[in-house]
């Protein structure tokens, strides 16, 4: 097996559609195709007071998944009580994040592992903090970005304009995984074929339907996304379809 680059980015078309799913999925996909893997989110509002501290849920399950795993605070640089956009949780918690100390947690863990799976935060324009943007983060930490689809009314519009989006922010864009995150959507099947002819790179896989991030049930393409880790292709060279 080649060696894969040392991380990827998960994003999504919107804040609920299944990134930490998604996370954990390949978490646990790369870790049965034989390397180590760690899990991070770096900055994560909307966190429990506990006795070792503030705690967030997704924070804990790409901790849980990750193999070797570290301290929480690596995991999770930033825990912001408040259950809001990153900018304003910070904010009201009275913090300033700093993207060194997210630079030095994601090395730590990089120095552990094969590859460590970086979550952002809602869709790809969502800021992390005030005067920080994924994108910047994305190419600070020179990390491939996989794409997280919400399967419901409108996801074909939001998927392409992510896709694009995330190409003229000049990161590289290695795959786009499907999630069945709305219950009362009936077209899944017919927007499955529409965004694997729109998008312009490979589809890694599909989320269920109400699956927990601590046991997603999930069919990912770990064989494609190894290759795409160590192919080092550039997604400007492909055209976009449809």
């Amino acid at each position: 097996m080649r060696s894969p680059a040392r991380g990827l980015y998960v994003t999504g078309t919107d804040t609920g559609v299944g990134k930490t799913v998604a996370s954990v999925a390949l978490l646990q996909a790369l870790r049965a195709a034989g390397c180590t893997a760690a899990g991070m989110k770096p900055v994560a509002s909307g966190c429990e007071r506990t006795e070792a501290g503030w705690r967030n849920d997704d924070a804990l399950a790409l901790q849980a998944a990750s193999a070797p795993s570290q301290d929480y605070d690596t995991h999770n640089p930033y825990a912001l009580p408040a259950a809001t956009a990153p900018q304003l949780a910070a904010r009201r918690a009275g913090v300033a994040v700093q993207p060194p100390v997210i630079e030095s947690a994601y090395a730590r863990l990089r120095d552990t592992a094969d590859v460590v799976v970086v979550e952002g935060v809602g869709g790809w324009l969502a800021p992390l903090a005030d005067e920080l943007e994924q994108a910047q983060l994305v190419r600070s930490l020179g990390l491939p970005v996989v794409l997280v689809v919400g399967l419901r009314l409108g996801c074909l519009n939001h998927a392409r304009l992510s896709a694009r989006a995330i190409v003229e922010d000049g990161a590289r864009l290695l795959g786009w995984i499907g999630s069945a995150c709305d219950p009362d959507f009936d077209d899944v099947e017919d927007y499955r074929a529409l965004l694997q002819s729109s998008l312009p790179v490979p589809c890694l896989g599909w989320l269920a339907r109400g699956c927990p991030p601590q046991s997603p049930s999930a069919q990912l393409s770990v064989a494609v996304l190894l290759d795409q880790l160590s192919a080092g292709v550039e997604v400007h060279s492909l055209p976009y379809t449809g």
